[in-house]
């Protein structure tokens, strides 16, 4: 199963050493998510990471960063829910619910499902799926190796991830939470984290 990283939504100085042992440690896939933030730091940030890992980068603003810095592709959101006409990369989007899902899945590389379980940073967000409901989707091949699984997700729920039979886990706020811009003089608990998920999602 896949595991696939959301940035934080601000930038901190120790971001790209971070990403870059993210990928040293075989993350899959990076989405770039940084909402209201000039695109200026976001291009610093991408000239900070390796090159080589470029490819594995999804950007969820500024989408000419796409084709400046060789990335991945885009992901489509509310708040950018257009691709460029003149795009011709990868595309990913989030979908909300099972139908939405059905109804856009074939149209993009992957989507994301949200909220699968209650969001860590958002107390107001919790879970829209039961487990029979994403168990049915299953059944139905509507929930496949396309369908990236989004909110909440930590080391006491991931294996479930993997028996409703997603083809990845999205790991946001489980992972960042485990830094601390501010105080923290080394970032070895995430990696840490991250290694743990990973042999989890193995």
């Amino acid at each position: 199963m896949k595991l696939i990283v959301v940035t934080p939504p601000t930038f901190f100085v120790e971001e790209d050493q971070i990403i870059t042992a993210l990928f040293e440690e075989g993350l899959d896939i990076l989405h770039l998510r940084k909402p209201a933030t000039p695109a200026m730091y976001s291009e610093r940030l991408l000239t900070l990471i390796p090159e080589k890992y470029h490819k594995r980068i999804v950007t969820h603003e500024h989408f000419y960063l796409q084709n400046e810095f060789n990335l991945s592709g885009i992901h489509l959101n509310a708040r950018n829910p257009q691709e460029p006409h003149d795009y011709a990369g990868n595309v990913s989007c989030t979908c909300h619910s099972i139908e939405e899902l059905k109804n856009k899945k074939h149209f993009y590389d992957y989507v994301f499902l949200s909220p699968i379980f209650d969001c860590i940073t958002k107390a107001d967000v919790a879970s829209a799926f039961t487990a029979e409901e994403l168990r049915l989707a299953a059944k139905e091949k509507i929930i496949d190796s396309k369908v990236m699984a989004f909110g909440g997700i930590n080391p006491d729920n991931i294996l479930e991830i993997k028996d409703f039979g997603f083809g990845g886990a999205v790991i946001m706020g489980d992972l960042w939470n485990k830094f601390n811009a501010c105080s923290d003089r080394d970032y070895i608990k995430v990696i840490q984290h991250f290694k743990h998920l990973k042999e989890m999602a193995d």
